[in-house]
């Protein structure tokens, strides 16, 4: 993930973004989490931002994948 997707701690902590949810697309989550208090969490007022933020994170998830892969055929080639 490119580090334009990434929120500073001070961002973080003045959104108040959980620990948990503070990974690569942090800064894709706070703009979701300020329309939704806005539109008061209607499902289809920020469907962009959400979309936007799920992509994010499949994304991650694939690129982690594709490193365990990695890891596990070097692994196995050890042995």
């Amino acid at each position: 993930m490119a580090a334009s997707t990434t929120a500073s701690q001070e961002e973080l902590k003045a959104h108040r973004v959980p620990l948990a949810w503070r990974d690569q697309c942090s800064s894709l989550l706070i703009p979701l989490n300020l329309c939704r208090k806005q539109k008061l969490y209607k499902p289809w007022e920020c469907e962009h931002e959400r979309h936007t933020y799920d992509k994010c994170q499949y994304d991650d998830y694939v690129r982690r994948m594709k490193e365990l892969s990695k890891l596990k055929l070097a692994a196995a080639e050890e042995e």
